[in-house]
């Protein structure tokens, strides 16, 4: 998989298949999207080469644990994050795939906290919260 933020300015290709994919309906990746949830995936931090300037930012998420996001320096696109600095997984962004339909969700997450106006049947398994493979 290659992807890239919306100015072309940081890239990155995988080398492996996700560990996990899916949608998340957390009040963080509703404020980090400015919609009702991401649509991401988790690789093995070995198993993703990024290339570019990016800034990042970080918050303490709902598992008490922190939760940094990377965002291009130049436009802005949010394109991966990660838990704390001894995570050894890259959560990447679905919308910053170069072919969208590589994205293959799983299941839903965090839906206690998703909008009513943000509600599609994908015949997916849906969570309340954030179970452990989702990196919970």
């Amino acid at each position: 998989m290659r992807g890239g933020c919306l100015c072309g300015a940081v890239r990155y290709e995988t080398h492996a298949a996700p560990q996990y994919a899916g949608f998340c309906h957390c009040r963080d990746c509703q404020r980090a999207t400015g919609t009702g949830h991401s649509c991401h995936m988790i690789f093995a931090r070995d198993d993703v080469a990024f290339s570019g300037s990016v800034r990042s930012f970080s918050v303490t998420g709902g598992s008490g644990l922190p939760s940094h996001r990377c965002f291009c320096a130049a436009c802005g696109s949010q394109i991966f994050g990660s838990g704390p600095p001894e995570d050894p997984r890259w959560t990447v962004y679905a919308g910053t795939l170069d072919d969208p339909s590589e994205f293959a969700p799983g299941e839903t997450v965090m839906v206690r906290s998703r909008p009513a106006w943000d509600v599609a049947d994908h015949g997916l398994p849906c969570f309340e919260t954030m179970p452990p493979e989702a990196g919970g």
